[in-house]
């Protein structure tokens, strides 16, 4: 849906994301928090989400693991058993008072996950891991994952969607974006050396988002999934833009509700033209926005919706903020993944406008 390009501030004009009717454009993305002690979501977290929701606003959760095999650490949350769900219906709960739309993300963590728990169910190329103990890291050996567990991983996906959706939440975005993550080590060549079925072509290296894609959407519907990509981000395909588009091609077949994707800083405004172009559904782009290239990119009809993580983050009502050209608070890096209930989580100052 094309911004009103007469207005002033483009992104607090409203705009229709499949059933859902947002009263702007501007979303809380997924931020991972380390504040979800022993997987579980607590009653911070609670708050956390609450103070970021507005009416009709779209809010992304945090990657919660889709399986007790894919979780990266004990301080991030997961939504693959009963007790989770539970625990994130309050979550849930908290944004829809404010009159928020909330997508939990999934994911699995591929090789950042805790190795001695992966080993039981596949040998992946999993790296960097914590041990809560001490805290020191280690760097196991990478090993291939066969493709005869792939149904295992998309099966862990389609149940950790319909656990979403028990939970309450509107909908689910697949954490295919870069990172170590386990669905962008299949899409990306740099990575994926695999000579079976999921790896060679962009066909094949596709191949697993896609049947996670389809899984979830056969499960939940199509019209409450998206998808977060970041192909040019990080370790990048030698081809990201053929990639990208071939996958924005293949969403739409499948008909998912929306595109998200992380565009590098100094190529913004240019890389999702081919995206734009391919997708049919709603695009958000994510990428380092301000509020005046985020103004200009929706005037531009370039995306649809903005994402601003770290400038949302610091400012819980950042909404607000860009409608009344107000300052914006500073975000600390330094508190980001603490494990801290309220410092760089809940303490950051909203702004009292005066009535």
């Amino acid at each position: 849906m094309e911004a009103n390009s007469n207005s002033a501030m483009p992104l607090c004009t409203p705009c229709k994301l499949g059933r859902f009717e947002l009263s702007h454009r501007i979303v809380f993305p997924a931020l991972t928090r380390n504040r979800s002690y022993n997987n579980m979501p607590q009653p911070h977290v609670t708050e956390y989400y609450s103070q970021r929701a507005t009416n009709g606003g779209l809010l992304i959760s945090e990657a919660a693991a889709a399986s007790d095999i894919s979780k990266e650490c004990p301080n991030l949350p997961g939504i693959w058993n009963e007790e989770q769900v539970e625990a994130w219906k309050p979550v849930v709960e908290g944004v829809h008072d404010k009159g928020g739309v909330f997508f939990c993300q999934i994911w699995h963590a591929g090789r950042l996950s805790v190795p001695t728990v992966s080993a039981l169910y596949f040998s992946i190329g999993i790296g960097w891991s914590t041990r809560p103990d001490d805290q020191v890291y280690e760097k196991p050996i990478l090993l291939p994952l066969k493709s005869d567990k792939i149904p295992c991983i998309v099966n862990d996906f389609r149940i950790a969607a319909r656990n979403a959706i028990k939970a309450g939440f509107d909908g689910i975005e697949i954490n295919a974006s870069s990172g170590g993550y386990l669905i962008d080590e299949f899409t990306n060549d740099q990575v994926n050396d695999s000579t079976d079925e999921y790896g060679g072509s962009i066909e094949d290296r596709c191949r697993l988002a896609l049947e996670v894609v389809e899984a979830v959407a056969n499960e939940i519907g199509a019209d409450k999934v998206g998808i977060k990509l970041s192909p040019f981000d990080g370790k990048k395909d030698s081809n990201s833009e053929a990639l990208a588009t071939y996958m924005a091609n293949e969403l739409t077949k499948l008909g998912v509700l929306y595109l998200h994707v992380m565009e590098p800083r100094e190529a913004a405004n240019k890389s999702l033209l081919p995206i734009r172009k391919a997708f049919k559904g709603t695009l958000i782009a994510s990428g380092g926005y301000g509020k005046s290239d985020g103004d200009k990119a929706i005037d531009e009809n370039y995306a649809d919706l903005i994402s601003f993580g770290r400038m949302f983050l610091a400012n819980p009502d950042l909404p607000k903020r860009f409608e009344v050209n107000a300052p914006l608070n500073k975000y600390n890096r330094s508190t980001f993944y603490t494990n801290d209930p309220v410092i760089g989580y809940t303490d950051y100052p909203s702004l009292e406008v005066a009535s």
